[in-house]
């Protein structure tokens, strides 16, 4: 499915001599966006597990239906992009994020879960449209060998968003359930037609801006070196994608479930609103974390951050699985901040050579955000079969992947390196 995506859609040229800085800034304003919405679902999730008497499994359907929608509609997003222009699938995105939003309205007065689910579905749908081309987009605002850094600052500034998110969230979903004393899903009415607003309004300030303007990789010259054939004949490529796939499952999941896990009396044991306030000091941690990547990443080789940071992040896991009291609060915490660099570090070393296949390739990574739908579920299962303790075992296996991929992109670097050294000296 992903070899349908138009050349034109995922990666990008930007034109020589025009302003980096505020496209870089237009495209941090969507990493903020859809950051503040996607950390809202780890509010919702309690919250509609509550007021529709679900086990684990039935309410991760939320990021079943959210990330799934990634899957389906990454295509379907390239192509749409390719036909009606960048600009116009940006507001495109950010409207159907609004409809998405509006359908939470209808959903709380007929109280059906299904329908919360269309809603999210269709939500995530405009958060595709903005996602497929954002991060390759800001990939090429400079030289490929800072790309990584430059996806690291970007995705801090979506940790902003997943930081407020759930402060946003509890204050007005588990705050209007304080209130009232009464579970109700009509509580989140008011959050989700505010963010309907607020996106339309920003679709309005879009159709205003004038971005640089960008061409496909695709298009441009091909140098000698340029990659060739099919993106399934591309290892690195395959191997990021499934990185992707465990990394954004590992840390959706360890989201979903923090207000849960903190509610329970041999962990924190908080009441639902002051564990909802504890999860933005997770997607906090990544936030930090990645602008200490971007730093980091410019300093030291990007595969060797990302091995590094998994095995820390495998570590934390096994303490708080192993622990009980505020240390394995804190413990499930800190993994937000070596969550921070993989995203963009693995995204980048994935689509590292591809040339003009680069756009296919990153069409295959933005489809590989559907981990954050089956983790989940796999994580749910455990949690109902034995404790939301031990289902953490879930996600500190993705990391053992990750890991291995971090050093596995080292070493091909080394090789490509050493190749070029002697291809050189051959010349010569």
């Amino acid at each position: 499915m992903a070899g349908n995506i138009p050349d034109s859609t995922a990666s990008y040229q930007v034109n020589d001599g025009e302003n980096y800085h505020f496209a870089f800034a237009a495209m941090t304003t969507l990493f903020f966006i859809w950051g503040f919405i996607t950390a809202l679902n780890d509010i919702l999730i309690p919250h509609l597990k509550a007021a529709f008497d679900l086990n684990y499994v039935q309410a991760m359907l939320v990021q079943f239906c959210f990330f799934g929608a990634y899957f389906i509609m990454s295509p379907l997003a390239g192509k749409l992009i390719s036909k009606i222009g960048y600009l116009k699938g940006i507001i495109t995105g950010l409207l159907t994020i609004a409809a998405g939003c509006c359908l939470f309205y209808p959903a709380a007065e007929v109280g059906v879960y299904w329908v919360f689910l269309a809603g999210l579905f269709v939500l995530a749908s405009g958060i595709t449209i903005l996602q497929v081309s954002a991060n390759p987009y800001v990939a090429s605002l400079g030289a490929e060998t800072t790309s990584a850094s430059r996806l690291n600052l970007a995705q801090a500034i979506n940790s902003l968003g997943h930081t407020l998110g759930p402060i946003f969230g509890t204050a007005l979903i588990f705050g209007a359930v304080a209130h009232t004393e009464v579970i109700d899903a009509k509580s989140v009415q008011l959050p989700y037609l505010l963010l309907a607003g607020a996106t339309i309004l920003i679709a309005v300030g879009f159709k205003f801006l004038h971005l640089p303007a960008i061409e496909s990789i695709a298009e441009a010259p091909k140098s000698d070196t340029a990659v060739t054939g099919s993106i399934w004949q591309q290892k690195p490529l395959l191997l990021g994608a499934l990185g992707i796939f465990l990394y954004v499952g590992a840390e959706v999941s360890i989201g979903s479930f923090l207000v849960n896990y903190f509610t329970q009396d041999d962990i924190a044991g908080l009441t639902e609103m002051k564990a909802g306030e504890m999860v933005s000091y997770y997607w906090g941690a990544a936030m930090i974390g990645r602008f200490v990547g971007a730093y980091l990443t410019r300093i030291i080789k990007p595969s060797y951050v990302l091995a590094a940071n998994a095995i820390f992040a495998m570590i934390l896991l096994i303490l708080t699985m192993s622990s009980s009291g505020h240390f394995a609060m804190w413990a499930v915490i800190s993994v937000g901040f070596f969550n921070s660099i993989m995203f963009p570090t693995i995204f980048a070393l994935a689509i590292r050579g591809l040339g003009p296949l680069t756009s296919k390739g990153s069409g295959l990574l933005c489809q590989a955000i559907v981990g954050g739908a089956i983790l989940p579920l796999i994580q749910g299962y455990v949690a109902d079969i034995s404790s939301v303790q031990a289902s953490f075992i879930v996600p500190a296996c993705a990391y053992v992947y990750i890991c291995g991929y971090g050093l596995y992109s080292a070493k091909a670097m080394l090789t490509d390196t050493n190749q070029s050294d002697s291809t050189v000296k051959d010349n010569s």
